[in-house]
């Protein structure tokens, strides 16, 4: 399924496997899809309202596509790292910048 069909579906209420919702984002990773695309499928997207699958096939995409560091510090050893964007939840004690 591309962006295109996705955003036909999420308009006409349907959901997506988590195949397909797969496949759409990981067109959206690769740069292929225009940001107008973007915008109007995840505005169809919310309007329906997400399932878990759909939401279990892009988290899929961006834990494939995701650029892992070392950051050389052992958090449970009272190491500090600074987090600069997120909800705050990671669960490590870390301190969130953005929200604080």
């Amino acid at each position: 399924m591309n962006i295109r069909e996705a955003i036909h579906s999420a308009v006409l209420g349907q959901d997506l496997s988590e195949q397909q919702m797969h496949q759409v984002m990981n067109e959206i990773m690769n740069g292929e899809a225009t940001p107008v695309q973007i915008g109007s499928f995840l505005t169809a997207l919310r309007i329906k309202g997400e399932t878990v699958e759909e939401i279990t096939g892009a988290v899929r995409v961006m834990r494939e596509k995701v650029t892992r560091i070392d950051a050389g510090v052992d958090t449970l050893q009272g190491g500090i790292i600074v987090d600069t964007c997120g909800t705050g939840g990671d669960g490590s004690g870390t301190f969130n910048v953005s929200t604080t």
